[in-house]
Formats: structure tokens, sequence, C-alpha cells
């Protein structure tokens, strides 16, 4: 996982307003989120509060990565709701959703939290879908910085835990296993939030582009939700069977790719035609840009 490997890196902060890498990881003998009871919760917290003070131990979790653990349980309402707000935390599973269901969100908020920096540029979720979500973010287009730094924290992270005799749930044939079988492999999903006011007027047609990209692209508020302003959220899809930098890579060069089609947009030239460029058939009524 060498970020010197990336190119074409910086993306203009123009269309690219934040960047996004997370991971999902698991603890071995511990059960995945649906199985575990409030005790399983509770290790999997603990490993997480310690981190700071294994600074000594573990310089990488020094500058840029120090912080500390935040339980949910102990925060007021209005900073959970800031944190979420501001997409540095999770919410709670809705009624109805598959992890409710399966009985991942049990004990609410029992066992859960969130470890953040001074910076909220890294942070780690705790027993939200998987035991650990290991996340770097920041504003503007810099992918480069993101992963550089999602490297270092999900390295200290697991050297935090094998200090303290645990291991990552990893398999020679599946990689990292997770909760959902959309993040085996990997783990990893490279995100922008980015503008694209005029591609993105046909969400169907959007997707459709991205398709061959090898892109997901979801609502500012995630899966099923609206692109307020015209604000995506475009992803790598595949999680397995590539290295972390190849999906990196992927998502760099399908964004770029997105950017210069919004860009031809903007001078004038048709949906349809912008659309046909790269094989997507206009839907009846969409577009008109």
């Amino acid at each position: 996982m060498d970020p010197s490997y990336i190119t074409d890196a910086k993306l203009p902060d123009k269309f690219v307003v934040s960047t996004r890498i997370r991971a999902s990881r698991n603890i071995w003998g511990t059960p995945l989120l649906p199985a575990t009871d409030c005790a399983h919760r509770l290790d999997v917290m603990h490993l997480l509060d310690v981190i700071h003070l294994l600074d000594a131990a573990l310089p990488a979790m020094d500058g840029d990565l120090a912080g500390r653990f935040y339980p949910l349980a102990d925060m007021t309402p209005d900073v959970e709701q800031k944190l979420i707000a501001d997409h540095f935390l999770f919410q709670k599973p809705g009624g109805g959703t598959l992890l409710t269901g399966a009985g991942a969100a049990r004990d609410w908020p029992s066992g859960r939290g969130i470890f953040h920096n001074a910076a909220k540029t890294f942070l780690v979720w705790c027993n939200e879908e998987d035991h650990m979500r290991v996340i770097s973010m920041q504003d503007g287009g810099d992918i480069v910085a993101v992963f550089a730094r999602w490297v270092q924290g999900v390295a200290a992270v697991e050297a935090s835990i094998k200090q303290n005799g645990y291991a990552f749930m990893h398999s020679e044939h599946l990689g990292f296993l997770g909760t959902c079988p959309s993040n085996l492999g990997t783990g990893l999903r490279a995100s922008m939030f980015v503008k694209l006011e005029k591609l993105g007027a046909d969400p169907h047609a959007l997707e459709a582009v991205c398709a061959p990209l090898g892109l997901q692209p979801r609502g500012s508020a995630g899966e099923h939700s609206a692109a307020v302003g015209g604000m995506w959220d475009v992803s790598n899809k595949a999680r397995i069977g590539k290295s972390e930098v190849e999906l990196v890579q992927t998502m760099i060069d399908g964004v770029g790719k997105l950017i210069e089609l919004e860009k031809e947009l903007e001078a004038g030239k048709s949906y349809a035609d912008v659309l046909a460029s790269v094989g997507v058939t206009l839907t009846a009524g969409a577009g008109g840009h």
C-alpha cells in the first residue's frame, strides 16, 4: 500500500469538495456484529479506547493521528447530531434496515463510539456495521494525502490491537472479512464528494456513465438519497480482486473522466451529445442542459 504509486492524483477543488478513504476491519475471535453481545462490543471498544495510551510504544499514532476515543453513550444529543450532520459519525440504523433486522443494532448505543484526531481527518468508527471502520478524510481533492494518512492509520491501529494480543480477520483466499459480503477483500471504499450539477441531471444516466469506469454514484446522504445541489458521493464499486492502490486509482481516473464531461457541459455541449460520447443514451425527458 504505497501512495507513491498513485498517478494524476490531485483533482480540482472546484469540483471535488472532499475526499474520503475508509475500510472495514474485524477482530479474530470476536463474532461479527450481528452475533455480538454487550461484552463482545465493549471488548472491541476497549481496544480503541486505549490507543491514545500507547503513543509511547506506537510513535505512528503521534502527530497527525493522535486523538482519543469518544463513547457514543457519553455524548450529548447535540454533539452526536453535529458529528452526524458533518459526516464524521454514523447514526443508529433505522427500523427495517438490514443491520437492524440482522441484530447488529442491539443494545444501542452501548459499545459504540468513535476515535478521532483533533482535526477529524482520521477516524475509527466502533461497532457500527463492523468492529472497526478506519477512515481518512479531508476537504478538497488531494487523494495522495488522504491515502497516505489512511495507510499510516490502519497500520497503527493494527499494531495497537496486536500489542493487546488480537489480530484483524483475514483470509488468504477472501482477504479481509466483513459483515457485508460487498466489503470482502480490501474492504476499501475511496470516495469523493463531487459537484456534477449538469452531468448528474439524470441519475440513471450518471449511473450508466459510472458503470464502465468501475464507479458507484450515491446521493449526498448516501445510498438511495438525492444529490442535493448536484453533489454526488462517487466511489470505487469493487472491493475485492484488486489492491488498495488499484482501487484508489480507479476512483481517481473515473472521477477525472466525470469532471471532464462536466466541463464539456459547462462549455455548452449538449447533454445528449456528452452522454453519446461515452455510449449512454439520454433518458426521455431528462437533461436539457
